[in-house]
């Protein structure tokens, strides 16, 4: 939770424990990477995905490209496993909470080492920065996203996760321009300016006063109408600090674009204007995580036990087909072919991973170099995703991705 304090003893807590953050050597084994498209699906399951009639494309992709059996997210909810994979770290963070955006007087959660939870409530997630203690991923919560037995499943039940002390507050990003290398994060309906955003439909956000929008409706149009299609919480990188402040240009809101526009998505394509690295995000309804506002074809999944039955089969088609035409227009594009290429396809976690539902994911890594047709039972985790990018783009591995338990994913990546 967030505490309030002097800004100059934050400084001083975050200056005495930078000394230690947790930033290891490059990892090995992988081959270089040029180009990396990383595109982030919601809420289901291996077994809810796979095998699953009304996701055509994507399961006949999982077989011609290659496909890991035995990968897992890390913990819940959504937000936590987003800044898993790009920073190796929960930072703290067990919760979907917004960020609070700009705000020097709190001391983050690494500086407190306090967890910001869903139980208790938390309130606005401190921007990261620093270093400090993360918080401990259990094999079993029994108190965040569940109170009491069964519990709900981080990883495949067994694994877990300590509290560590010397978690540096940033990700690949920081990473990549350090290296003098590019990244991008295109998330579908991000507005221009995606400052103090936490939610919008491409138009309207949460800061919008609709009784400036005349004529007025009866009943008054509110901000509880505007369907979430972005969503700050998949948004990782506007939760730390250094991209808030925007004083290095290349960390900033300039690397946020949308799918669509002059530099979106779909144009950089087109064009051949990949970055290094690229984290593609499409809306809640085409990433399958489902609004309850925004009609049946993306309804919630109707429900949670985690089988194919439960779901909603309009919600499963619209992912597929957004992961259809991202992967077609990245294989159309020039980028696909200027130097060593990977795409990779991965579900945040199992949403309904209540015992005894482990929270196994698809992940699925198509390269333009490499083998083909490979099914892995290595076991991976969000974590073994980050350290095999960071060996391919030659970035010091990070945070758990350091640790000597996260295997790189060498023969999903391997070259022919």
């Amino acid at each position: 939770m967030k505490r309030k304090a002097l800004v100059i003893t934050g400084l001083l807590a975050l200056a005495t424990s930078a000394a230690l953050a947790q930033e290891g050597a490059v990892p090995t084994g992988i081959p270089r990477l040029d180009h990396v498209f990383l595109i982030m699906m919601e809420n289901h399951g291996y077994t809810e995905i796979l095998k699953n009639p009304n996701a055509p494309y994507i399961n006949k992709y999982a077989q011609t490209a290659n496909l890991g059996t035995n990968y897992f997210a890390v913990a819940h909810p959504s937000l936590t496993n987003y800044l898993e994979v790009v920073g190796g770290s929960n930072f703290g963070v067990l919760s979907d909470n917004n960020p609070d955006w700009h705000d020097a007087s709190c001391m983050t959660n690494l500086a407190t080492g306090m967890a910001n939870t869903d139980n208790p409530p938390s309130p606005a997630i401190c921007p990261i920065a620093g270093s400090g203690t993360d918080a401990a991923t259990p094999a079993i919560d029994y108190t965040n996203e569940t109170q009491g037995p069964p519990g709900e499943i981080n990883i495949n039940g067994t694994a877990s996760y300590p509290a560590v002390t010397t978690t540096l507050g940033i990700t690949i990003a920081e990473q990549l321009v350090t290296a003098k290398k590019s990244w991008k994060t295109y998330q579908e309906n991000i507005p221009a300016n995606p400052d103090k955003v936490d939610y919008s439909d491409g138009v309207f956000t949460n800061l919008t006063d609709f009784t400036k929008i005349n004529p007025q409706l009866n009943p008054p149009l509110t901000n509880s109408d505007i369907v979430q299609l972005y969503a700050s919480k998949h948004n990782p990188f506007v939760y730390f600090q250094d991209i808030q402040q925007g004083t290095t240009p290349p960390l900033s809101y300039s690397a946020m674009a949308d799918f669509e526009g002059a530099n979106g998505l779909y144009a950089d394509l087109r064009a051949g204007k990949g970055p290094n690295f690229s984290y593609v995000v499409p809306n809640q309804c085409n990433d399958q995580h489902g609004r309850g506002n925004a009609g049946p074809f993306c309804n919630f999944d109707p429900n949670d036990n985690g089988t194919q039955a439960g779901l909603n089969p309009a919600l499963i088609q619209l992912g597929d087909r957004i992961v259809q035409k991202i992967v077609t227009a990245i294989h159309s594009s020039p980028v696909w072919t200027n130097g060593n290429t990977a795409i990779v396809v991965i579900w945040d976690e199992n949403d309904y991973s209540v015992s005894p539902i482990i929270n196994q994911v698809v992940a699925i890594v198509d390269t333009n170099y490499g083998v083909h047709g490979v099914q892995s039972s290595q076991f991976y985790t969000h974590f073994s995703l980050l350290r095999t990018l960071e060996g391919g783009l030659g970035l010091p591995c990070l945070n758990h991705a350091c640790d000597a338990s996260t295997a790189a994913m060498t023969d999903l990546f391997a070259a022919k």
